[in-house]
């Protein structure tokens, strides 16, 4: 005899003592970036982000046990933008993996210009602090789902490791990050940096015999 499966019941909403944490921890994180930009990550102190958040010193420990927890925040601040933007709806355009690639630098651009003097501040306190060495690259992680899409349509050379090829974008995508992060505001802007370094990479430097 089969057993009716239960279907699972409503989502509740988070009640006014959730509400109030989730208030006081976003507010936490967004004094400590406000302090990162201005006065950069290592002048800034715990108390002084206690402060402008407006609470208590060891009430910032509730919520992060170490100052270096607020950049792995910000990376996964920055990871759930990246997946909400592209999972936008684009009409009137077929998904090809060069589309899809072309997507996902231009949000991760769109991304890093809103923020600029933050992402400057948090890309060097993230190096600072071993942070490539210790988390997952996200940027990664998503081109690698394209390309291996890409395998499965038949629109990447057979063979490629979908792996290798992301590691390889992910590390063009840092070093241009990097280098547009430090110059002038005046300079290029980053998407015109990483469409050229992804068209590179996708039709590569030799010329045809």
């Amino acid at each position: 005899m089969m057993m009716e499966r239960l279907s699972p019941g409503p989502v509740r909403p988070p009640g006014r003592r959730e509400r109030n944490k989730q208030k006081v921890r976003q507010r936490l994180y967004t004094s400590a970036l406000a302090l990162f930009t201005e006065n950069g990550y290592d002048q800034t102190s715990i108390d002084e982000i206690a402060e402008l958040a407006d609470v208590a010193r060891g009430t910032f420990f509730n919520y992060f046990q170490r100052k270096e927890d607020l950049i792995s925040e910000w990376g996964h601040e920055r990871r759930a933008k990246l997946r909400e933007r592209l999972a936008e709806p684009v009409p009137e355009v077929r998904e090809t993996t060069e589309v899809r690639l072309r997507r996902c630098v231009a949000a991760l651009a769109e991304i890093n210009e809103e923020e600029r003097g933050t992402t400057s501040a948090m890309l060097m306190a993230w190096v600072r602090a071993g942070r490539p060495l210790l988390e997952e690259p996200y940027a990664s992680e998503i081109f690698a789902e394209v390309i291996e899409a890409g395998l499965a349509h038949g629109e990447v050379s057979p063979g490629v490791s979908a792996q290798q090829v992301s590691n390889v974008m992910r590390d063009a995508y840092l070093g241009t990050l990097y280098r547009w992060a430090q110059a002038d505001e005046g300079g290029p802007a980053l998407q015109a940096e990483l469409d050229s370094v992804l068209g590179i990479l996708l039709h590569g430097i030799l010329a045809p015999a």
